[in-house]
């Protein structure tokens, strides 16, 4: 690597590496995210289940672990930089402004890695979850690339409204859209008329796409599933180069 390059990628290097850090100093943030959907599925997939679920919930719950560092990372913490002027000293500066979105979505995909490992070491050691390596490692892939849709909604939420209420707004999003995408209870149990309605949330196509992996999706094709992932982030990422224009 020549001095220019170096010169060229140093700018994304720290801005990643302090945005990590300022995460990893909020612990009212960090151990949620990572507690949060292993407690869950210790309960509801390992403890309580009655039956062969291990895996369909270990998958659901990597979906509902991933979305919420993304999801409260840029949605409240963009909404708190906003406010308090830090997102325009940025704008300001010489660094580009593609490195801050890069890197916030990258403490994003590093606590979806670590929420995925940790799930699939329960599913693994305590829920006798039995899958090939090429599944681990396709749900494993589908975990991380999955996490960009929520970075991007939720980057949009953050330039979107005040900081005082981006918590509130973001659980707003954040748990009835979980809730409606069957991550927390079968899809199959809810009436008609809300199975349809899943289908206008990320998650649920999202936790389709890894429940084929194990031959437990509706059924759909994945293309179906992927389309809407791609037409989702393309509308997301026209909504918030408008919203940047307005910062």
């Amino acid at each position: 690597m020549n001095i220019t390059q170096f010169n060229t990628l140093m700018p994304f290097w720290l801005e990643a590496k302090f945005d990590f850090l300022s995460v990893l100093r909020a612990p009212g943030f960090v151990l949620p995210s990572l507690l949060f959907p292993c407690v869950f599925y210790i309960f509801f997939g390992i403890i309580f289940n009655h039956g062969s679920a291990s895996s369909y919930l270990m998958v659901n719950y990597c979906v509902f672990g991933i979305m919420g560092p993304a999801l409260f990372n840029f949605g409240v913490n963009v909404a708190q930089d906003k406010e308090n002027g830090c997102l325009a000293l940025k704008k300001l500066s010489p660094m580009p402004s593609i490195a801050y979105v890069l890197a916030k979505s990258s403490t994003a995909l590093c606590f979806s890695a670590v929420i995925t490992l940790l799930l699939f070491s329960l599913g693994l050691l305590f829920a006798e979850v039995s899958l090939s390596l090429s599944q681990w490692l396709q749900l494993f892939c589908i975990a991380l690339l999955g996490t960009l849709p929520f970075c991007l909604l939720g980057l949009f939420l953050g330039l979107s409204v005040p900081s005082k209420g981006a918590p509130a707004t973001v659980n707003l999003v954040y748990l009835p859209m979980s809730l409606c995408s069957g991550l927390w209870m079968p899809i199959n149990l809810f009436p008609e008329f809300l199975q349809h309605f899943a289908w206008i949330f990320p998650s649920f196509h999202l936790s389709q796409l890894g429940l084929e992996v194990i031959d437990a999706s509706q059924g759909y094709p994945a293309p179906w599933h992927i389309g809407y992932l791609v037409v989702f982030s393309l509308l997301f990422v026209f909504l918030t180069s408008k919203q940047m224009q307005k910062q």
